[in-house]
């Protein structure tokens, strides 16, 4: 997925921090080419080369859409800096494979290590391993047990899908008498999931004219989609609005509100996948906005290893080091700002 240098608000130039909400937003590809130092001149990360730095990267198989696209950002911003080398393991699922993976990457002694586990509690072993061995970890998105198994921890915000989802649909429907939503979830076995619907909850009790009528529970892919949208439209003759949680499955949810020839409500997705913000450029069907789930937090994780390799602050922070936990924002794209994120849109 190319990368893109025009959009605003870019961590050390990453496309990735144009959603962190305004934690990083200080650091913009706009500055001067003499990036701002940190506290009391400590160099702050910026373009030019400095130490060379080895990053071992850990990440998922590759077996979904915005999976797919965090090993693609990960590897395309190693490319950007030429004192970046990148040892990429090959993505895994499978717990074991991965903390076989992570510790051959230990024992190569890289300087920094970028990881998405496959399952945060049973990869914090390796993590601690990590640290104690005086290699500084990334933890990307899915968290560990303990912060002392990573220096740094970067991902998304699943109440704040959530939230803003429900923020959205509520303005869409504010004026709207006895407005009815349904909501197309993911795996319900999932903490991730729970959090999506909790924001969407807690947003909708800011409009009282609106009740959740409905939910179902997807597996996040376009079959699942399908089945579970099409019994959403069976048992829901009539509603305002649908949040579904993941645009993927929303390929499938498409599907069949087009065979079920609705087009009487409004559809927000969640993720931002490329086809996705092709639709709501397009403008022809149900789906107005998605809500991001920047896999650019990859990218951003490159930034932040290179940073820790060097030595390195952060440009437009006062502090010394880097942070220890950057949460990235879940900016709504609808037809205002599609052209905008479009780049950042996943296959």
């Amino acid at each position: 997925m190319p990368e893109t240098t025009s959009r605003r608000g870019l961590l050390f130039g990453a496309a990735a921090a144009v959603t962190t909400g305004g934690l990083l937003t200080a650091c913009t590809s706009n500055e001067p080419k003499e990036a701002k130092p940190a506290a009391n001149d400590k160099p702050a990360a910026d373009d030019k080369p400095g130490k060379h730095v080895t990053i071992g990267f850990a990440g998922p198989q590759a077996d979904h859409g915005w999976l797919n696209a965090i090993n693609d950002n990960a590897t395309e911003r190693a490319k950007k800096y030429s004192d970046v080398t990148l040892e990429a393991t090959e993505g895994s699922n499978d717990t074991a494979a991965q903390i076989g993976q992570v510790e051959t990457l230990i024992n190569k002694k890289v300087d920094v290590l970028v990881i998405l586990p496959a399952d945060g509690k049973a990869l914090t072993q390796v993590g601690l391993k990590a640290m104690r061995a005086g290699i500084p970890v990334v933890n990307l998105d899915r968290i560990f047990n303990t912060p002392q198994a990573y220096r740094c921890w970067i991902g998304g915000d699943n109440y704040g899908m959530g939230l803003s989802a429900g923020n959205y649909i509520g303005e869409q429907l504010k004026d709207k008498k006895n407005a009815k939503v349904v909501e197309l979830a993911g795996l319900d076995n999932l903490e991730l999931t729970k959090q999506r619907s909790q924001g969407f909850d807690d947003a909708l009790k800011n409009y009282p004219n609106i009740k959740k009528v409905a939910r179902q529970a997807a597996e996040f892919t376009v079959e699942s989609g399908q089945a579970k949208m099409s019994q959403l439209l069976q048992a829901q003759k009539n509603f305002d609005a649908l949040w579904n949680h993941d645009d993927d499955q929303g390929v499938g949810a498409l599907r069949a509100i087009k065979q079920a020839g609705r087009d009487d409500f409004l559809m927000v997705g969640g993720a931002g996948a490329l086809s996705a913000m092709q639709a709501i450029e397009a403008g022809n069907s149900v789906l107005k906005a998605t809500v991001l789930y920047p896999p650019t937090m990859a990218a951003s994780a490159i930034d932040l290893a290179r940073a820790l390799g060097q030595g390195k602050g952060v440009s437009g922070m006062a502090e010394f080091e880097i942070p220890a936990h950057v949460t990235l924002f879940s900016a709504v794209v609808d037809k205002d700002n599609v052209a905008q994120y479009m780049p950042t849109g996943f296959k």
